[in-house]
């Protein structure tokens, strides 16, 4: 029969025994706290993914916020706004998902070949569409966020929204009774008040000191050029917000139409003007923006400068660089 381990010896297995027993904890604790740790870690990654795509969210919100509020400004500052504009004569389609936004107190050029859409789209501005039979319009046209064709009357319209045509179409009477007969339709009556009218819309057109001694003189006996800035001052009589000009100076002089020209931009300063023009020099020369229409449709516009040193498509390139049209 064995003999009992001394005292020592015991001692020293049970400390070995406890030494294990702690380390096997230890190392349990350790395997523990590893565990937890990587638990967190994996809640710490999903926690910032959901941080990155919730930024990511409202990063697209954002944008998408940004772009709209951009879509509602442009129709806010805008002084005269087609949004997806069609129009029809009969079956035939003139325009195309017309988008255009015209700024205020500027000159806006519109270029192309004949037939394209420019004088259609400039005379739906003030509804002159509406004397055509069968021409139907489709989408938005907007005056100040205000739809023209809606309940707005068309007699206050063309009061806001004057036209300068592609001839001078002076009316067979007097300079004075030609300037004066807007502002008598719409009620003026008063000899004092149609003096003032007529004196300011002929210094407001650089006519008034060729013409004031000849203000009773039929204004068929006017050149050319005087007979369009007298139209322009006919125009301006009216008190118009806008001031539409087709082609105003295809049947001048070259001096004449630098008249023109010069008033165009004089003009602007109180005036949004909308210009029709086959001189691709003169759309350079006078006008802020530049549209270019081809087929009916807007090709591109922007910034006059950009369009013919720079423009964004190949097509608006070779117009202006004389390839076709």
């Amino acid at each position: 029969m064995s003999e009992p381990a001394p005292p020592v010896l015991e001692k020293q297995r049970v400390r070995q025994v406890n030494l294990m027993s702690f380390v096997e904890q230890a190392v349990q604790v350790a395997e523990i706290a590893e565990t937890l740790q990587v638990a967190e870690t994996l809640q710490a990654v999903e926690a910032l993914q959901v941080a990155e795509t919730a930024e990511t969210v409202q990063v697209a919100e954002i944008a998408d916020a940004t772009e709209i509020a951009k879509a509602a400004e442009t129709v806010v500052s805008a002084k005269l706004h087609t949004e997806n504009l069609d129009l029809f004569y009969g079956n035939f389609q003139a325009l195309h998902k017309v988008n255009l936004a015209i700024p205020p107190l500027s000159i806006t050029a519109f270029i192309g070949p004949s037939g394209c859409g420019k004088t259609t789209l400039l005379k739906t501005f003030n509804r002159m569409n509406d004397l055509v039979e069968g021409c139907r319009i489709e989408g938005d046209v907007l005056l100040d966020g205000d739809e023209i064709y809606g309940n707005m009357d068309v007699n206050h319209l063309r009061k806001r929204v004057g036209m300068v045509f592609q001839k001078p179409n002076p009316f067979p009477m007097s300079v004075y009774d030609n300037i004066a007969f807007g502002p008598r339709t719409h009620g003026i009556r008063r000899k004092g008040d149609l003096d003032e009218i007529v004196e300011r819309s002929l210094r407001d057109a650089a006519l008034f000191d060729e013409l004031k001694d000849r203000l009773r003189h039929n204004a068929l006996g006017l050149s050319g050029g005087q007979q369009q800035r007298l139209c322009i001052a006919r125009a301006l009589a009216a008190g118009p917000e806008v001031l539409l000009m087709d082609e105003p100076t295809s049947a001048l002089d070259p001096a004449s139409t630098a008249h023109i020209e010069e008033l165009a931009i004089k003009l602007a300063e109180r005036y949004t003007i909308v210009i029709v023009t086959h001189n691709m020099q003169q759309a350079a020369r006078i006008s802020d923006r530049t549209a270019f229409f081809l087929l009916g449709e807007i090709v591109e516009c922007d910034t006059t400068a950009k369009i013919f040193s720079k423009p964004g498509d190949s097509r608006t390139e070779d117009y202006i660089r004389g390839r076709f049209g």
